[in-house]
């Protein structure tokens, strides 16, 4: 897995609309019509994560999710994390 610079992050967040990054992560909040909403989102997430063996940080407040992601063994963001975050944003618009 390749680590991005700022410049290549900046660039792949071009076609994430709403994601951001600062402090070394890329990060995106959800909302949801409800709590079970959210809580269903996460569980379609934790399953596509796992399968990819890279785990995101994640906190849940009522009908919001935050997503953010960084490769905890290059301790920066990686290609695969823009490839997580794309996934991410299929799941996100599944039944919404």
């Amino acid at each position: 897995m390749a680590v991005l610079s700022d410049a290549e992050i900046h660039r792949a967040l071009e076609d994430l609309p709403g994601w951001r990054y600062e402090r070394g992560e890329i990060f995106r909040q959800y909302a949801f019509p409800t709590f079970l909403d959210a809580i269903a989102f996460i569980d379609r997430l934790a399953e596509s994560a796992e399968a990819e063996n890279h785990h995101p940080d994640l906190e849940n407040h009522y009908n919001r999710v935050r997503v953010a992601l960084h490769t905890w063994s290059d301790d920066a963001v990686t290609d695969k994390d823009v490839r997580l975050a794309h996934e991410i944003e299929a799941l996100a618009d599944v039944g919404f």
